[in-house]
């Protein structure tokens, strides 16, 4: 949103410069994103100066040009060859002396250069109108009636205003500022200046010719109020007018369609004018039109009208105008346009950012009815933008003043307690202070006691709806760099948070992951349905677009794999061969009338563990580089506990394993199914990890415990168990930690056997236990007995073989 230094004057007296205002602005809650300043006459003349002309003499070698010597308050005169018919000895010109940039009417800037023109010297250029950017003649050269010395600049001689424009970077609860009244308004809280409205004025009513109004839809368009003035005039703007909508990249089009968008811009209520001699029937009625009918609009596009899109619509239910978005191409003004009606209305938020977004419109009026508009503003509006156009294009008011009002918006009524301020900011304002700032917010304050008072919220501010609005209110102007933060501050809060921050967990597991090799993707959420139709990893439960770009981004990507494996295969077809690639996403599912999105953290390993090297062999990537990532990933994230099981009937994995906690799956690892990967037309083997993102959250901590380093040297004994192939290493380790918490440090696996030397069906395993007493240095006894008690639950509950 842009709004001009200059007209921000017309609403508030300003001292302060515009860099000054960007801060204040910002501070209240309108961020200003750039500050540009812009020249009415481009280049603002700078270079430019009086000269006076002291000779004129023809050009020796062409008839239409003259050598002059021009005097421009320098100690030498300058000669410079001009081709203007009109130049003559005397006159006082402007002139751009060498090294000058001018800025012509139309083109490009250029710099004046010494040249030598058929065969003479000119050291300058004598100006015309269209070669400086002060009109449109090119007939001859600039004569000044002026008394100012030779070498005076030009731009002393002309009115040339410059202004500065604001970008803000408009939130979306902020509709109340989407206009220069709107920041003014902002502006007058901070300073606690006053604000001055732009006068109206009383109209007589020449002759009645009334357009009859009628609003079926109340809930869409709470509030409509029209007028018909005749006999008007349409053309240019004047130069005022089309300068103030030029500085914030506005082109003026006529003085009707200009006076709409001055209107809408000053005072924030979008305005339409129709062309009363279009409106059949001499009846306007707001209404919404049967599904599939067909409106052309004002860029001569068909469209496809949806049962909830309001129109206004003229006595015979013909369409003239998407209502609040979008103008049709036959009820708007044209240059032989005579009579109008004048429409200001409040639409709902609701109807118009619906309609909007199925239309794919965004235009000036929908950007501020979809944030809400004041429904108080709706006849002032009016009443100002008629004063205009009697002014500025003639004619007369032909009707009296429409509103359709039936039902007045009354301002929210907000109960509230002072220590709500305290408690939320973290520091105690005076009640006076309080009360002041929402005075000069427009917020009045009643039924004011020492502990509450009951807050009275315009219809403009809409978005006003509780205590915690009033605070943020409050605070903006209050100014939050007036906060001190020291030691003891703190504040409430309003809802419970995650004990893990998701944004900022995100970001230390991607540090720690690119710590530990691996690198970030980011794919695309939409992707190709014959992946799905082909492999059917989402189970068919997809999520089509209905306005494809395109017939390979055609779904929701339901499976994380598919745009994850597109990166591997990209990479694999440029010779990187050794991948470990980690994604944050989202996966996409749709059953019944359910729809579910389902955020993803995501690990690919494939190829070798490094590259080639003349130190060591190329180890390739296994289902062990793969499970021991995804539980370090489980300790970095504070979830130390949880059950592991192998993975079954798996549309993904040929092999793999499955982490849960409370029966919830958390993490599924393991190797991709070969078809999958040859699908990709892939050879190497893909591993592939999905962690369940919202459930890493929720189970998470980063609470961490911390004790001494130990004093007493850690003892190792070793085992080896002969077992049923189908008992786990889990089961062996969950039964050595419960029956030995204190003295069982850690645990670690050096061998596995299955052969030939043992009974069939059997695996050994070779166990290394590590044992540690924190108090004093371990006896034999203890060890002794400590092993004795693990072999026997081995026995007893694994049927185990033990070999010492």
């Amino acid at each position: 949103m842009k709004i001009s230094y200059n007209w921000l004057q017309d609403f508030i007296e300003i001292s302060e410069s515009p860099e000054e205002l960007s801060e204040v602005l910002t501070q209240t809650g309108l961020e200003v994103e750039g500050l540009e300043k812009v020249e009415k006459v481009k280049g603002g003349l700078n270079g430019l100066v009086v000269g006076e002309v002291i000779e004129c003499n023809q050009h020796p070698n062409a008839d239409k040009l003259k050598i002059t010597k021009v005097d421009t308050g320098g100690e030498d005169l300058l000669d410079i060859v001009c081709g203007a018919p009109n130049v003559a000895k005397g006159q006082k010109v402007v002139v751009a002396p060498v090294d000058t940039t001018i800025y012509p009417t139309n083109g490009e800037p250029f710099k004046i250069r010494k040249a030598k023109i058929r065969g003479e010297v000119s050291e300058g250029m004598i100006c015309a109108e269209d070669e400086i950017g002060l009109g449109t003649a090119h007939e001859g050269v600039i004569v000044l009636d002026t008394d100012k010395p030779n070498g005076s600049p030009v731009a002393d001689l002309f009115e040339i205003e410059n202004d500065y424009v604001f970008e803000i970077g408009l939130t979306p609860n902020r509709g109340d500022a989407a206009s220069h009244l709107g920041s003014a308004r902002d502006l007058k809280a901070f300073y606690r200046r006053s604000i001055t409205m732009p006068e109206t004025g009383e109209f007589k009513i020449k002759e009645e010719h009334p357009v009859k109004v009628t609003v079926e839809n109340t809930d869409a368009c709470p509030r409509y109020t029209g007028v018909t003035i005749r006999d008007i005039k349409i053309g240019p703007s004047p130069e005022w007018l089309q300068w103030r909508l030029r500085s914030i990249g506005l082109e003026p089009i006529s003085n009707i369609v200009d006076i709409t968008n001055y209107t809408l811009h000053g005072l924030g209520q979008p305005l339409h004018a129709f062309d009363a001699d279009e409106i059949t029937g001499g009846e306007v009625i707001v209404k919404t039109l049967p599904s599939g009918s067909l409106f052309t609009t004002l860029d001569d596009v068909k469209r496809e009208l949806h049962e909830e899109d309001l129109m206004i619509c003229d006595g015979q239910s013909n369409g003239m105008c998407i209502a609040g978005v979008f103008g049709g191409i036959k009820s708007g003004v044209k240059e032989t346009t005579k009579n109008i009606f004048l429409e200001s209305a409040c639409f709902s938020q609701d109807y118009i950012r619906a309609t909007a977004l199925r239309h794919g419109l965004n235009t000036d009026a929908s950007f501020r009815f979809e944030r809400g508009t004041d429904p108080e503003m709706t006849a002032y509006a009016l009443k100002f933008a008629t004063k205009l156009i009697l002014e500025l294009a003639g004619g007369y008011v032909a009707s009296e003043i429409i509103d359709v009002y039936p039902e007045k918006v009354e301002p929210a009524r907000i109960p509230t307690k002072f220590n709500t301020f305290d408690r939320l900011i973290g520091k105690k304002l005076p009640h006076k202070e309080i009360v002041e700032i929402l005075g000069e917010l427009d917020i009045q304050c009643e039924d004011i006691s020492k502990e509450n008072f009951t807050a009275i919220v315009p219809a403009y501010r809409s978005e006003v709806t509780r205590e915690a609005d009033l605070v943020e209110e409050v605070l903006r102007i209050h100014g939050i760099n007036n906060i001190d933060i020291d030691e003891s501050f703190s504040t409430g809060y309003l809802a419970e948070f995650q004990e893990v921050e998701p944004y900022k967990l995100q970001e230390e597991l991607s540090y720690y992951l690119a710590g530990k090799g691996f690198r970030e993707i980011l794919t695309n959420s939409i992707t190709n349905l014959k992946y799905e139709n082909d492999l059917s990893l989402g189970k068919g439960h997809i999520i089509e677009l209905l306005n494809k770009s395109s017939e390979d981004l055609g779904i929701l990507k339901p499976s994380p794999v598919y745009t994850g494996l597109e990166s591997v295969v990209y990479n694999l077809n440029r010779k990187k061969n050794n991948l470990r690639f980690f994604e944050f996403c989202q996966s996409y599912s749709h059953l019944g009338d359910e729809y579910t999105e389902t955020a993803k953290m995501c690990l690919y390993l494939t190829g070798n563990e490094s590259e080639e090297s003349w130190m060591t062999d190329p180890v390739s990537i296994s289902f062990q580089h793969l499970s021991g990532s995804c539980y370090d990933l489980l300790r970095k994230v504070g979830i130390p506990k949880y059950e592991i099981s192998e993975i079954k009937d798996s549309s993904h994995f040929e092999y793999g394993l499955e982490i849960k906690i409370n029966k919830m799956l958390i993490a599924s690892f393991g190797k991709l199914k070969t078809e999958i990967a040859s699908y990709f037309n892939m050879t190497q083997d893909v591993f592939y990890a999905e962690f369940e993102w919202d459930q890493i959250l929720d189970n998470g901590s980063r609470n961490f415990m911390f004790r001494d380093l130990p004093k007493y040297p850690e003892v190792r004994r070793d085992l080896s168990l002969v077992l049923d192939q189908n008992i786990s290493y889990k089961e062996i380790e969950e039964i050595s930690f419960n029956s030995e918490k204190k003295l069982l440090n850690r645990m670690n696996v050096f061998s596995i056997y299955e052969g030939d030397r043992i009974e069939a069906g059997k695996k050994a395993y070779a166990i290394a236990f590590y044992l540690q007493d924190r108090e004093r240095t371990m006896t034999d006894k203890q060890i002794d007995k400590v092993m004795r008690n693990l072999m026997g639950k081995f026995e007893t509950e694994l049927s185990a073989i033990i070999r010492k």
